[in-house]
């Protein structure tokens, strides 16, 4: 799996319907209207998140590592 920041991944999922709800310190809390999945995408700069987590994450959101490289 290619990595990903949380900056990037932030931006995928608020082109694909999500919507940031409120920030917690660093991890940005997103939720999508008619779902009760929220989703906690930790943003430390530009670091990648690890493959795991951005894995979860996707699998979360019904994304796939595809839909990260639309800009």
């Amino acid at each position: 799996m290619k990595s990903c920041s949380g900056k990037r991944l932030a931006q995928a999922l608020e082109q694909h319907g999500w919507s940031l709800l409120r920030i917690s310190g660093s991890h940005h809390i997103y939720g999508k209207a008619g779902s009760i999945v929220r989703l906690s995408v930790p943003i430390h700069g530009n670091q990648p998140l690890k493959a795991g987590l951005l894995h979860h994450l996707l699998k979360m959101a019904g994304l796939t590592e595809a839909d990260l490289e639309h800009r």
